[in-house]
């Protein structure tokens, strides 16, 4: 067997002289020059092994491997292309991997436990925020001793500034995994804390805590009911939830911070050369889709706003800006308002770009976990990611137009979930479950309402276990390669800041 093999390897020496002077009949193909030139540049890429100044951390929630994919499509078809040759912001970067998302009791992660990893270093279980999987979910008594240092923690003592964005309320999981530690995500104010549960505050009391304590500088986000008590009215005349008496928003602005609720105040916020922190939370829940938004900033306005505020200290920053709602339009079957939040999330990423120096800024782009999206059918290039599949032109690139079907005769979407809201399956009076798939027609499919069509009924499409990626640029980013576990995120944030 060995002699065979060293035999294999010989006969492949002798003969690579000879395919060396082999003449290539594509060599002038657009597809081969290309690869070359892709080639030619990473043969020329050096690993940048400076000391990070700052570093920002972006996280589309839900946007796996798939998700991407749909946005990459959408966003391409929308510049008039077919959509599969576009390139988003963070694909051009030169570092890459896959990222394991399970948790240490999940398979299927929820983002409290994701988000954790990647701001502590180390996995946990579902449910809980920056604390040890010693303890269980909801356990109060027994978290004392079992919380984590967080990224934040560590930057801030080392003189950096730490900001926080998300298109979902700042209470939320991923943007809380920046600054709280609990043992349920659920605890977002005071009234869902459990009443024996005096070691803890909620989370939005923590976010307050950690303004106070410098540890955070910028927040900006949705969330603001849990800020507020219930006899306090917000600039949209709804009230808040808090039943302790505390109005958290007077105790930041007690500290000194800008406390903003509208676009109109957000944008005579003053971000350059100020060292008052800002506190901005523009909905009582989430903040809008950007399908919907009106009255609010986008994610790149707040990230813009963001980076020229915490860009005041010499030492530099840390910035956790989340697209929080790609998620939920995914939980809710509703492809279009995925996509269009997903290209505000590119918009955010090369606003970021153009505002940092790659050489002193660590950039991750990654997601928390993907969901339950598949892709269906041998479709054309060019049929639209939220339309019909149609069929392949076997005389040109474009598609025909012509939808194909399924087996029933009747055409399907490009893309669907394989649970949702927008099941075929529906409830009968007897309590079981039958149907079939209703006809489409392009137009229905491309509404922006539309639900794309799923298989097992649920009232939300849930997340799935499958691998996410993460791109990244600037210091250390060199680390990003093969497939790894989510929590090694936060080492190369670390190492990228201590490097000596």
């Amino acid at each position: 067997m060995t002699r065979t093999l060293l035999s294999g390897v010989a006969a492949l020496a002798l003969v690579a002289p000879a395919f060396a002077q082999t003449t290539i009949a594509q060599a002038n193909d657009p597809w081969f020059t290309a690869a070359q030139e892709t080639i030619a540049a990473h043969m020329a890429t050096q690993p940048n092994t400076k000391r990070a100044k700052n570093v920002i951390l972006f996280t589309g929630d839900g946007n796996g491997v798939g998700t991407n994919y749909a946005i990459r499509m959408f966003e391409g078809q929308m510049n008039g292309g077919t959509g599969d040759d576009f390139v988003q912001p963070h694909e051009a970067f030169p570092n890459s991997a896959l990222v394991k998302t399970y948790t240490t009791n999940g398979q299927t992660a929820d983002s409290a436990p994701t988000a954790s990893a990647m701001n502590t270093g180390v996995k946990s279980k579902n449910t809980m925020i920056n604390v040890s999987d010693a303890v269980s979910v909801s356990d109060c008594a027994g978290m004392s001793g079992h919380e984590l240092t967080t990224f934040a923690e560590i930057v801030s003592d080392m003189g950096k500034s730490v900001g926080v964005i998300s298109t979902a309320r700042l209470t939320h999981a991923t943007p809380a995994a920046v600054y709280s530690k609990t043992v349920n995500r659920n605890w977002e104010d005071n009234t869902f804390v459990p009443a024996d549960c005096t070691n803890q505050e909620d989370i939005a009391a923590q976010l307050i805590a950690a303004m106070k304590a410098g540890t955070i500088d910028v927040a900006m986000g949705g969330g603001r009911r849990h800020f507020i008590t219930e006899d306090v009215t917000d600039a949209e005349g709804k009230t808040g939830k808090r039943t302790d008496g505390r109005n958290l928003v007077e105790e930041a602005q007690a500290i000194g911070a800008q406390y903003v609720q509208t676009e109109e105040e957000f944008l005579a916020l003053t971000t350059a050369g100020s060292n008052a922190p800002i506190l901005g939370l523009f909905e009582p829940s989430h903040m809008l889709y950007e399908e919907d938004r009106t009255g609010e900033p986008s994610l790149a306005e707040m990230t813009e706003a963001a980076i020229k505020t915490l860009s005041g200290n010499d030492e530099g920053f840390y910035l956790s800006i989340e697209a929080g709602r790609i998620d939920h339009a995914n939980h809710d079957g509703n492809l279009h308002r995925v996509l269009m939040d997903g290209v505000a999330f590119n918009e955010a990423i090369r606003k970021a770009l153009e505002m940092t120096n790659a050489e002193e800024t660590l950039i991750i782009v990654t997601a928390d976990h993907e969901h339950a999206i598949a892709f269906n059918g041998y479709c054309g290039r060019g049929s639209s990611i939220t339309g019909l599949c149609m069929d392949i032109n076997d005389n040109g690139m474009m598609n025909t137009g012509v939808p194909l079907t399924g087996s029933d005769g009747k055409p399907f979407t490009v893309a669907g979930y394989l649970n949702g809201a927008g099941s075929v399956l529906i409830e009968q009076a007897d309590g079981t479950y039958s149907g079939s798939r209703p006809d489409l027609t392009e137009d229905t499919a491309k509404d922006p309402d539309y639900l794309q069509q799923a298989l097992i009924p649920m009232e939300s499409e849930t997340h799935s276990g499958e691998d996410v990626a993460v791109f990244a640029q600037g210091p250390w980013a060199h680390l990003f390669n093969g497939v790894i576990e989510q929590n090694v995120i936060f080492h190369v944030m670390h190492q990228a800041v201590t490097a000596e």
